[in-house]
């Protein structure tokens, strides 16, 4: 081993190698998210589960439900801790901070052998998990270029599905074990994921932008050369350097407390409290658009609607999150070339269509007396898989991706904590009511879901402006601009391609800086000049 290169910061990775790990730490942690998402449907059908915490019979469908989406509560609260603590300790002690406490959540499950002991768990672990998915994604950001943001987070998204397909595989694989290795195997395996985030984000470099925040411009400066591959005095690493400073300042003088916030009180011209409600919008749209039946209750869904064996049923969520996979993956190069809007409205629209056809499907399948019962019940199974990569489209990524664009930057760190609450409390809704609609309302209950997808579309459709191909600036400029609420007639509202107007003025600007850049070329000749002849 090279010694003075392992003495070297980050074993001396610069550039697109640095980045690259920090993609594998992030994308580690969104895996880890993944996997803990598909898991416990496995565990909650595992008979030997069922009978240690006995939890057997319909009567104990309120206890199972809650002891799943309590997870969801503790992300909740995780995502809050994770804006105080974030902007105390930084990105990358937050990231171990979560990684701890999901650690601790971990071998809390496995070792499960009550309820309120399973609880308690559930809910560590999703405090961890929530700390983990409100800082990674940021962390990303801080430290990616402008190019690529999108993509990685998009790419990131893609995993986190590579995990919760690799937990249905892992399920369906134990079934045939059985006994308590069957459900605490599972669970354990949350604790590789942990190993790797601890052996990689100790020695991957801090937010630069965190840095400079908290008045280490030493060290900042450092980073973002090395993030660049570039030397100290490089003029890019110079001007970047700069340009965070300024947006720190900006955001300091700028910034808006919860309390105005609260009270619906925002900056005149900045159009603050839309900009917050769209991009948390787009977390509630994703949660209401139904993916949660599915991510923690397939095989339960299968079972009790369709009628499957338990074995059929992890067959067929392990297979349907390989669709799902491959959707996902998809979805990072369109995501530029389509724009947000476009895959948010053609992932709800498959959505709504795959719920009608299921609900329709299961109606006759519950109906007395109707001779195909059972081939209309396995026909849904195909709409169940097809919903899958219609979400896995546009709908799993975007409500990621769009609070980070659409808020301005003094209140990008609040918008994202905004939604990311927004997702886990809209969470608990769906995995709390899931297993009692099932079980109460048959058919009926997905007639919830094709009315909450049809609503969507037109609020997609009317209030939601295209963020793909601008800059965060351009989309200052147009709220500043006062565009209208409804804005689906606004060529610059919705276009994927970048507006004229914006283009022309960044034009203009670097018109302006080349100037100034000439003028203060010859002011310096020209001293220089009266200086030798003055010598």
């Amino acid at each position: 081993m090279d010694t003075s290169r392992a003495k070297q910061p980050y074993f001396g990775l610069k550039g697109k190698w640095l980045t690259f790990w920090i993609t594998f730490a992030c994308a580690t942690d969104m895996t880890l998210f993944g996997y803990d998402q598909g898991v416990f449907s496995g565990v909650v059908i595992s008979k030997d589960y069922l009978d240690v915490h006995n939890l057997n019979g319909h009567e104990n469908t309120n206890v199972l439900s809650i002891i799943t989406s309590i997870y969801t509560i503790g992300c909740f609260f995780g995502a809050i801790t994770a804006f105080y603590i974030g902007e105390v300790i930084g990105r990358k002690k937050t990231v171990l901070v979560g990684t701890v406490i999901m650690t601790i959540g971990a071998i809390l499950q496995t070792s499960s052998f009550s309820v309120p002991h399973m609880i308690v768990a559930r809910i560590i672990t999703g405090i961890g998990n929530g700390i983990n998915t409100a800082t990674a994604p940021v962390w990303q950001t801080e430290t990616s270029k402008v190019h690529n943001r999108g993509k990685l987070v998009m790419l990131e998204m893609g995993l986190n599905i590579f995990g919760f397909s690799l937990s249905n595989w892992v399920n369906y694989g134990m079934s045939f074990v059985g006994g308590s290795i069957g459900w605490r195997l599972p669970l354990s395996l949350q604790l590789v994921f942990c190993l790797i985030l601890f052996t990689t984000v100790p020695w991957l470099p801090e937010s630069p932008r965190w840095l400079l925040a908290h008045g280490r411009e030493t060290e900042a400066s450092k980073i973002l050369a090395d993030l660049e591959d570039k030397p100290l005095d490089d003029p890019y690493v110079i001007a970047e350097r700069e340009e965070i400073i300024y947006g720190i300042e900006y955001e300091r003088q700028n910034a808006i407390n919860w309390g105005d916030l609260l009270r619906g009180r925002g900056k005149a011209g900045t159009k603050t409290i839309r900009r917050l409600l769209l991009g948390a919008g787009t977390q509630a749209m994703q949660q209401f658009g139904g993916i949660n039946i599915m991510s923690y209750y397939l095989p339960t869904v299968l079972i009790e609607s369709v009628k499957l064996d338990d074995s059929m049923a992890r067959l067929i969520a392990a297979c349907a999150s390989v669709a799902y996979l491959f959707a996902a993956l998809a979805a990072a190069p369109l995501v530029e070339k389509c724009g947000r809007r476009i895959m948010m409205i053609v992932s709800t629209v498959v959505q709504l269509l795959c719920f009608l056809l299921v609900t329709i499907l299961l109606y006759f399948a519950e109906k007395p007396g109707y001779l195909h019962q059972v081939e209309v019940a396995e026909a849904s199974v195909v709409w169940f898989i097809i919903y899958y990569m219609g979400f896995g489209l546009g709908m799993l990524g975007i409500p990621w991706l769009y609070p980070t664009e659409i808020n301005s930057l003094p209140m990008r760190t609040k918008g994202a904590a905004v939604a990311t609450m927004t997702n886990w409390i809209t969470n608990f809704v769906v995995v709390e009511i899931t297993p009692i609609g099932i079980q109460t309302l048959g058919w009926k209950f997905y007639i919830i879901w094709v009315v909450t997808n049809a609503l969507f579309l037109p609020i997609i459709w009317l209030f939601y402006p295209e963020t793909a191909n601008r800059t965060l600036e351009d989309l200052d400029a147009f709220y500043r601009d006062n565009p209208p609420l409804v804005l689906h007639r606004d060529r610059d509202s919705t276009s994927v391609r970048r507006p004229e107007r914006f283009i022309q003025a960044q034009g203009r600007d670097i018109e302006e800086a080349a100037e100034n850049l000439r003028r203060r070329g010859s002011i310096m000749v020209h001293d220089g000049g009266e200086k030798s002849v003055s010598d």
